[in-house]
């Protein structure tokens, strides 16, 4: 009799120790535990992150650190980091964490455009996704990928073109230039292709010119006509005089280091560089900037005219007036000097 009641109070001891750890358990895996007020955050998990990188992030935002940890152990998350970027809900449990950072690694949309150069370039993307900037660049710059696939230094930032795309943060940087590779590819359409031939151009030379027409004018209603212009110069032979080269050319001087040119003098006209379309004709080597589609597409849908000039419009800034001939040119261009000297803008 009396060894029935130590059995029944060992049973009883049990089944209370397993209603409080079933408790403690349902603590842990059901009560909220989140200890933000916005409706959500986000932690960012690096490439061969430790556990001891998402508790670093996880603390601030959790009620009771301990208590997930404990559940981490147990569903064995501590050992099984997974890289990316990863939404906590507010009123979150620590079972519904666990699963939202274990496998539901977000993308983000990664934009881009208005980059002079690749370094540029690399310093946007890097600021958006976990690859660093120095890395992103060195993997633009690799020159056997852009001889590989028909770039050169010159021509490799004509390879991004500026939108908005769907990548995971925790890219690498070739992933993402890899990536880059295939949206340009899937740009340049059979469509396009033909258009390009038919003008005469290469895929390369498009760009150029793109980044030409681009910097000559924002307004996308105009940069066919701008494209115009060029083409018909390229046609006859004429030297393209793009003022936006002479000033790309300008910056890549030492004297011209940080400084922004609103004037172009004739003193820039001497500058001996292959992006200086007053010396030497044809296209230069290579983009002077990223274009943006417009520009891209209206170099190939150019205006059918025969203008071969044109000059900044100093009645409508931004935009610009037109000539066949040399002396109506002169005059629209001796009328936007004085407007730049009545400015006070001499260089």
């Amino acid at each position: 009799m009396y060894f029935k009641k130590i059995l029944w109070a060992i049973a009883l001891i049990g089944l209370i120790i397993a209603g409080l750890f079933a408790n403690y358990i349902y603590g842990v895996m059901l009560d909220k535990n989140t200890a933000f007020n916005n409706k959500e955050a986000f932690i960012y998990v690096p490439t061969n992150g430790t556990y001891a990188d998402v508790r670093e992030q996880l603390e601030p935002l959790l009620k009771d650190i301990n208590k997930f940890d404990a559940l981490a152990k147990q569903k064995k998350y501590i050992s099984n980091i997974k890289a990316g970027r990863f939404v906590i809900r507010k009123d979150m449990n620590n079972n519904d964490i666990i699963n939202s950072i274990r496998s539901n690694n977000l993308p983000i949309q990664l934009s881009f455009n208005n980059q002079s150069n690749l370094e540029s370039l690399a310093s946007r993307v890097s600021v958006q996704i976990e690859a660093d900037s120095l890395t992103l660049f060195e993997a633009m710059k690799d020159e056997t990928f852009l001889s590989k696939n028909s770039f050169s230094d010159a021509t490799a930032l004509g390879m991004y073109i500026p939108n908005s795309y769907e990548f995971f943060w925790n890219t690498s940087a070739i992933e993402y230039r890899d990536r880059m590779l295939k949206e340009y590819n899937r740009f340049w359409n059979d469509s396009r292709k033909e258009k390009a031939k038919t003008i005469g151009l290469t895929q390369n030379e498009v760009m150029t010119l793109a980044s030409i027409v681009h910097e000559e004018s924002k307004q996308a209603i105009e940069q066919p006509r701008i494209a115009g212009v060029y083409l018909n110069r390229l046609r006859i032979g004429m030297p393209l005089q793009a003022d936006p080269t002479l000033k790309f050319a300008a910056y890549q001087l030492p004297q011209y280091k940080n400084t922004v040119i609103k004037r172009v003098l004739n003193v820039h006209k001497e500058i001996d560089s292959p992006y200086n379309t007053y010396m030497y004709a044809g296209l230069p080597p290579g983009l002077i900037t990223m274009p943006d589609i417009s520009a891209i597409d209206a170099v190939l849908n150019p205006e059918k005219h025969k203008y071969l000039y044109f000059a900044a419009d100093a009645n409508k800034l931004g935009y610009h007036k037109f000539a066949t001939n040399l002396s109506q040119h002169n005059a629209n261009a001796r009328e936007y000097q004085r407007y730049l000297s009545s400015q006070g803008i001499n260089k």
